[in-house]
């Protein structure tokens, strides 16, 4: 979420004090900061600081909603009300990128795909069937090529909505 010096005709909203803010970085865009409690990144415009009155900049680009989601997960977590989940990854989707994440560990550090299935799915369903005609190996191979693509800059989808053609 972009933050900049509030308009003096807005009402002032300030951070006051960074607390909830993780560690601040400078760079040539301003300042980032990870705000915790909603797991929204933030970044201080230049001339902007968390006690300055800020203002939230939403691009009206294809990803405006997502932004705006941001903010409303970011002002629901300041205000300390409940915060909604992040809806650009379902839960299927964390489940499979947490296997994703242990496939793709486990053939980095030598395992082969069955030693790998063995550990995420357990040793009695990988004895169940076949190995090589077993649906479990199609499945570890997935995850771990999955993961490679990830590993590849394929993880810079996960920050966007869906969106039809």
């Amino acid at each position: 979420m972009i933050l900049a010096l509030a308009p003096a005709l807005q009402s002032p909203f300030s951070l006051m004090s960074p607390a909830g803010l993780g560690d601040q970085r400078p760079s040539p865009e301003g300042i980032y900061a990870l705000h915790r409690p909603s797991g929204v990144e933030l970044l201080f415009l230049p001339g902007s600081t968390p006690q300055s009155h800020l203002a939230a900049l939403i691009p009206l680009g294809n990803d405006a909603l997502g932004h705006i989601e941001a903010v409303t997960r970011f002002w629901r977590a300041w205000h300390r009300r409940p915060v909604t989940q992040d809806t650009r990854v379902t839960t299927q989707q964390r489940r499979r990128l947490r296997l994703m994440l242990q496939a793709a560990d486990g053939r980095e550090h030598g395992a082969s795909y069955r030693e790998i299935a063995r550990t995420i799915f357990g040793e009695t369903r990988v004895s169940a069937d076949p190995w090589k005609t077993s649906p479990l190996r199609d499945t570890v191979i997935g995850l771990v090529e999955s993961a490679i693509t990830m590993i590849g800059g394929g993880y810079l989808q996960l920050l966007r909505h869906r969106r039809r053609s």
